[in-house]
């Protein structure tokens, strides 16, 4: 096969209808991210988009939306004890994991139930 992989362009969070300002105070003001304009072809779907290092998260509108509260993207960081502080200090639920392979790591969930892990290697 000649097919080279090169790395992931953006993620994408599923979220209920009316998300986008939820959506922003946690990915914008929590997070920190810019927020980054959608196609304007894509724009009357709803959500909103965030810069992510050279990648991108997407969160997208789905009528019948249900939380991954499972499946999760691994976002790597920089200080993620900082990070941790940062989070805690806004509310927002921390919950611990046993490290692994190397990688120092805690989850959260978005305002809409999706579970995010961020870890950092050693």
């Amino acid at each position: 096969m000649s097919i080279i992989y090169r790395g992931i362009d953006h993620i994408q969070f599923a979220a209920p209808n009316g998300c986008e300002g939820e959506a922003r105070k946690f990915f914008g003001e929590i997070l920190g991210l810019k927020e980054i304009p959608k196609p304007e072809n894509l724009q009357g779907r709803g959500g909103c988009w965030f810069q992510y290092g050279p990648q991108e998260i997407h969160v997208g509108v789905q009528n019948d939306f249900v939380p991954a509260t499972k499946a999760h993207p691994g976002l790597l960081v920089t200080d993620l004890a900082a990070l941790r502080h940062t989070l805690m200090e806004k509310g927002i639920k921390i919950k611990e994991d046993t490290p692994i392979n190397g990688r120092d790591r805690f989850f959260v969930s978005d305002p809409f139930g999706n579970r995010i892990e961020f870890l950092e290697y050693r």
